[in-house]
């Protein structure tokens, strides 16, 4: 089944001009443009042509060829390698439609795991801990929206853990643990999960507060990136004057660990820091 990317050419370049704080009337004009022309790629009526492609990414600063490789010729990434499901589970759910992504992290040898997320699904999360007889040691939140963060009531009930989130994301939280149940992570620090080492990634931009973990194994690296980062894309920056910010940690944060570091985040694709490097149009 061939993957699809979680953003459209037109989600794209949505984020990045509101992002930028330009009007419609502002691009459209930038890029030379009719503006009834940029009014309807943004909104999907159309796909766009490559010099289309290329003008609109002129203007928003985005890496034109990536953005073309996406909107145009259809790219998508190499499936996700099959050592990765050694370590990882992935569960599924949905916010009335809206799909979701957690990660159940686990050492093979010690069967201690962490939560990287929720997927809004705490049941089919804590049902990966019972059918693979693990220990869970900790919630690993990239940030604290509701999709990614629900249930961590339900979870913390049968496993009172430690939940770890940014400082400035403490507030989105639709339920808040007790006070004593909260560990702020800071940059590079390590969380031990048996064998492994979770690396705590401070990459704010989607939300103040929020940060990637990465892992490695046997050589290999993988990084659960939430919505700092999508296949092709990056999440919407909240607020968008945090939009500095997201570019920086995807350029600087992310795409600076070792190319073939696979990425898995909260929406859409599993990827790697060289195939984005290539087509992340943000990248």
């Amino acid at each position: 089944m061939r993957m699809t990317l979680e953003d459209e050419f037109c989600d794209i370049v949505k984020k990045a001009r509101r992002g930028r704080g330009q009007s419609v009337a502002q691009a459209a004009s930038a890029a030379s443009l009719p503006q009834r022309d940029w009014e309807h790629l943004e909104q999907g009526v159309r796909p766009p042509s490559e010099r289309e492609a290329y003008a609109m990414a002129r203007v928003l600063e985005l890496k034109g060829e990536a953005l073309t490789a996406v909107a145009v010729k259809g790219w998508v990434p190499e499936s996700s390698p099959p050592w990765v499901n050694s370590l990882v589970v992935t569960v599924h759910g949905d916010v009335g439609g809206y799909a979701v992504k957690g990660y159940v992290l686990f050492d093979p040898q010690s069967r201690r795991a962490v939560f990287i997320d929720t997927a809004y699904n705490a049941q089919a999360m804590l049902a990966v801990l019972k059918e693979k007889t693990l220990t869970l040691i900790g919630v690993c939140l990239t940030h604290g929206h509701v999709d990614h963060a629900g249930g961590l009531d339900r979870i913390l009930a049968e496993w009172p853990v430690p939940v770890y989130l940014g400082k400035g994301d403490v507030l989105l939280l639709p339920w808040k643990p007790p006070l004593e149940s909260m560990l702020v992570p800071t940059d590079t620090r390590p969380i031990l999960l048996g064998t492994l080492t979770v690396a705590c990634l401070a990459t704010p931009g989607h939300t103040p507060g929020g940060f990637c973990y990465c892992v490695e194994f046997q050589g290999r690296t993988l990084c659960f990136v939430g919505d700092t980062l999508f296949a092709g894309s990056v999440g919407r920056s909240n607020p968008l004057s945090l939009y500095v910010d997201h570019l920086a940690s995807v350029r600087h944060r992310v795409l600076r660990l070792e190319p073939d570091t696979v990425l898995l985040p909260g929406h859409g694709p599993p990827t790697t820091v060289k195939e984005e490097q290539m087509a992340n149009p943000f990248g």
